[in-house]
C-alpha cells in the first residue's frame, strides 16, 4: 500500500484512520482492487491498538468502501459509493403543511468579535471544573440498566422545589416538578396536553418567537396581545383563549416587569375563563436592583398557572436543563407526555444538578454571576446614553441577560450591517417576528467586558455608515 496514514486533524483515532483511508480512496491514492495491509500490520506502523484499526475497517467496509475476502484480507471495493457521504432517499411522503411555513433553523455559525447576541450566558462564569467533579461522582456510580421516571431525578426535583420556593416563593414540593429538558420541551409537553388544533393561545407582542413557532406547529391560533409599561394588557384578551403565554418577571424583550395590578387581573381573567397561564420566568435569577414581584404561580388560588423554570440562560445552554411547575390536574398527563416524548432526560447531569443546588454551588455561582452582569449592563446602558442619543433609548430594565434599545430608524438593516462588521446584534423585528418595534436587542452574557466600549463604537459607526 503506497499510502501513509498520517493521523493529523481532530477526534478519536479509529475516527481519524476511517477518514484519512476513506480520503485516500475517494481521491485515488488507493485503487480499486488494492488490498490494505492486515489490521495488527498498520496498528504496528501506526503505533495504535489492533481494536482501533479493526474498528475503522469495519467502518469503511459498511459504507461500501471496503471488500473482505475470507482467507485473503481487505480491499478497496470495485465500487465505490458515488459520494462522501449516504442519504436516505428522498421519497414521496410529505409532512404536515404547517412544517412547510415554518422557518428553517438558522444553523450556528463562529462566534461574533463582539458578541452582543441575546440569551446566551458567559462560559468563563461556569464553574466548570466543580461541574465536571459531580458529574465524574455521577458517572462512576452507574449501576442500573433500567429506564428512569418520567419526572426526573428525584434528588433534583426536591432541590428545585426547594430553590423555587426560597428564591421565587414558588408553591410546590417534589412532586410538582417536572424535570424537561430546557424550557421548550416544557412548553411543547403543555401543548401536547392541553391544545387541539385551532385552539387560540395569546402570547405578548413582541414576545419570543420560539414559542410562538411551537404553538403554530402544533396547529394553534396565535393572537398577539399588545404590551405597556406595566406588562400584558389584560383587557385585550381575546375571548375563547385556551392558553396565555407571558414572560412577568422580565417580559421578553422588553426588559419591563408586569405590574402587581396585571398580575392580579390576569389571574381573575384565567380563573374565569378557564384559561392556563404559561408562565416563563427565563431569567429573573439575575435581578440587579429590587426584589422581584411574586411570580404568578405564587399568587394563583384557582390551578391557573403552569410555571416554567430554565437552566440554561443560568449555567449552560448546552445542559437542557429545565423543569415545569403545573396544576395537580395536568400532572399525570404531562409524565405520560413526558414518557412518551423521550422517556426521561440524563439522570447522571440531573443528579450532579440536584448536588450543584444542594451545596449551595448554584446560588454562589448566581451571587458571582449578577454582579458580573450588573456591572456589563450598567456600562452598556450608560454608553448608549452619552454617544445613541437621538439613536436609541434603552427600555429600563433591572434583570436578565439583555436590555433593549428602541429606535425611530429602521433597526433591522442596521443589525444587518452591524453582523457584517463583526458585531453580533439582533433587531427586535429579527428576534420576535412582526410585529416588533423598531430597535436592537444587546445581550452583555457573552460579550467580554473589555470588548464593550469597542463593540459599542463599531456599532455607531454602522448607524453613521448607514
Amino acid at each position: 500500500m503506497d499510502f501513509h496514514v498520517t493521523l493529523a486533524g481532530r477526534g478519536d483515532l479509529g475516527t481519524r484512520i476511517y477518514r484519512e483511508l476513506r480520503d485516500a480512496i475517494l481521491d485515488g491514492r488507493l485503487r480499486s482492487g488494492e488490498r490494505l495491509p492486515p489490521t495488527r500490520e498498520l496498528a504496528k506502523r501506526l503505533s495504535v491498538s489492533r481494536n482501533t484499526v479493526a474498528v475503522a475497517y469495519d467502518r469503511l467496509t459498511a459504507d461500501g468502501f471496503l471488500t473482505g475476502r475470507v482467507g485473503s484480507g481487505t480491499y478497496v471495493s470495485a465500487e465505490l459509493p458515488t459520494g462522501r457521504t449516504r442519504h436516505a432517499p428522498a421519497g414521496s411522503a410529505r409532512p404536515r403543511e404547517v412544517w412547510r411555513t415554518l422557518p428553517q433553523p438558522d444553523p450556528e455559525g463562529a462566534d461574533p468579535e463582539y458578541d452582543f447576541r441575546v440569551g446566551v450566558p458567559d462560559a468563563r462564569l461556569f464553574p466548570m471544573q466543580t461541574w465536571r467533579r459531580l458529574l465524574s461522582a455521577e458517572l462512576r456510580g452507574i449501576g442500573s440498566a433500567h429506564y428512569g421516571d418520567p419526572a426526573g431525578h428525584a434528588g433534583l426535583r426536591a432541590a428545585i422545589a426547594r430553590h423555587v420556593g426560597v428564591s421565587r416563593s414558588v408553591r410546590a414540593d417534589a412532586d410538582d416538578v417536572l424535570v424537561t429538558q430546557g424550557a421548550q420541551q416544557a412548553l411543547d409537553l403543555l401543548c401536547r396536553v392541553l391544545l387541539e388544533p385551532g385552539d387560540r393561545v395569546a402570547m405578548e407582542e413582541p414576545g419570543y418567537r420560539m414559542a410562538r413557532l411551537l404553538f403554530r406547529s402544533h396547529g394553534a391560533e396565535i393572537v398577539g396581545v399588545p404590551v405597556d409599561s406595566e406588562g400584558l394588557q389584560v383587557a385585550a384578551l381575546p375571548a375563547r383563549t385556551r392558553l396565555v403565554y407571558v414572560t412577568p418577571s422580565h417580559q421578553f424583550p422588553l426588559g419591563t416587569p408586569m405590574s402587581l395590578a396585571r398580575r392580579a387581573a390576569l389571574l381573575d381573567w384565567a380563573e374565569r375563563t378557564g384559561a392556563i397561564v404559561i408562565e416563563d420566568d427565563y431569567d429573573s435569577e439575575f435581578r440587579f436592583s429590587d426584589r422581584p414581584l411574586e411570580p404568578l404561580q405564587s399568587l394563583d388560588r384557582a390551578g391557573c398557572v403552569a410555571y416554567v423554570g430554565s437552566f440554561s440562560k443560568t449555567l449552560l445552554p448546552v445542559l437542557r436543563q429545565g423543569f415545569l411547575i403545573a396544576p395537580g390536574s395536568l400532572r399525570e398527563a404531562l409524565l405520560h407526555a413526558r414518557e412518551l416524548a423521550d422517556w426521561h432526560g440524563d439522570h447522571h447531569t440531573q443528579a450532579a444538578l440536584a448536588r450543584f443546588l444542594d451545596e449551595g454551588l448554584f446560588a454562589r455561582h448566581i451571587r458571582k454571576a449578577t454582579r458580573e452582569y450588573s456591572a456589563r449592563h450598567e456600562h452598556i446602558t450608560s454608553l448608549l446614553h452619552e454617544r445613541f442619543a437621538g439613536l436609541l433609548t434603552p427600555v429600563p430594565s433591572a434583570a436578565g441577560l439583555h436590555l433593549c434599545a428602541l429606535s425611530d430608524v429602521d433597526a433591522e438593516p442596521v443589525a444587518a450591517r452591524a453582523n457584517q462588521a463583526g458585531v453580533g446584534v439582533q433587531s427586535l423585528v429579527g428576534l420576535c417576528g412582526e410585529p416588533a418595534p423598531s430597535g436592537l436587542a444587546l445581550g452583555y452574557g457573552a460579550v467580554a467586558p473589555e470588548k464593550i466600549e469597542a463593540g459599542l463604537a463599531v456599532l455607531r459607526r454602522v448607524f453613521d455608515e448607514g
